[in-house]
């Protein structure tokens, strides 16, 4: 699937004041990253604020998605949940239209055995219409999907053709890379990791800071492909200051006030999240008029 080979990025969902969805801010952001370089575009993952969306709103995003990228760029739609039967039913009812796979997180919250995420995906790939890519994020589903698992996936579910690897643990990266099928792509889910994951023999990333940056990081991720060490290093430690802010507060709070500072979008976000405070706001609007 070489068309998931260097930059994805998780595409934030830009609210108005009155906490209404911004489709004009929504569609400058996808132009904005389009234009910027990146490989695809990743809709209503986390940084979407996906939690806090209404089914009409969900369907409001997908549709001014579709519409501005008008089949420039492959698109990826985040389907997953700790409810296998209802993922199931969405998988069943929805329209894919427009859509090249789905990304599904490992289910969070009940805290499965890895028995139980296996058999979890496993339904959802006899269900899925679609490519699925696995999403292992431990620090927001509070368990950790193993190489082993999920290289079970990739031998046994044909249509499993890649994993969103965000542990933060640079070794399990490594022997998933080791002992993955040699079609199955490990993509980076963690910014600071990526060009680590990449020399290593990753495929790339679903990045945050990308959508901010999406030039120079998705060069970056290009440079790592093609092996130019230099060059991609010099890249990352320009941006690692900015991947350390983004994050400092939570996310999508940080990546929101880049496209602030970028005049995209208004840095609002949806309760339980809070804007960052006026200091990191300050750093990251110096760091962004810097690199500009």
């Amino acid at each position: 699937m070489q068309m998931f080979v260097g930059t994805g990025v998780a595409l934030v969902t830009p609210f108005k004041k009155d906490f209404s969805v911004d489709t004009e801010a929504l569609t400058k952001i996808v132009n904005f990253n389009i234009e910027g370089g990146v490989e695809y575009l990743v809709v209503l993952g986390t940084t979407a604020e996906s939690a806090t969306l209404s089914s009409a709103e969900k369907e409001l995003v997908i549709e001014t998605i579709k519409t501005a990228n008008a089949g420039r760029l492959p698109l990826v739609l985040g389907v997953g949940g700790n409810n296998t039967a209802k993922v199931i039913e969405e998988l069943q009812t929805r329209d894919f239209t427009g859509f090249s796979a789905i990304l599904s997180v490992s289910p969070y919250y009940n805290k499965p055995t890895q028995e139980g995420i296996y058999q979890h995906f496993k339904a959802i790939s006899q269900a899925s219409p679609l490519p699925i890519i696995l999403y292992n994020v431990p620090g927001r589903t509070a368990s950790n999907m193993l190489p082993s698992t999920v290289v079970r996936l990739a031998n046994e579910c044909k249509n499993v053709i890649a994993i969103k690897e965000a542990a933060g643990d640079i070794v399990q990266a490594m022997k998933l890379i080791q002992h993955k099928p040699s079609d199955f792509l490990v993509i980076s889910g963690d910014d600071m990791v990526t060009l680590p994951m990449v020399l290593a023999g990753g495929a790339g990333v679903i990045s945050v800071i990308g959508e901010g940056f999406p030039k120079e990081f998705s060069e970056m991720v290009r440079f790592g492909l093609q092996r130019k060490i230099n060059e991609a290093y010099q890249l990352h430690y320009q941006l690692a200051d900015a991947i350390d802010m983004i994050f400092e507060q939570g996310n999508p709070a940080g990546i929101k006030e880049v496209f602030k500072s970028r005049g995209l979008a208004e840095n609002t976000v949806r309760l339980p999240l809070v804007n960052v405070n006026e200091d990191l706001a300050n750093r990251l609007e110096k760091f962004t008029k810097n690199l500009s």
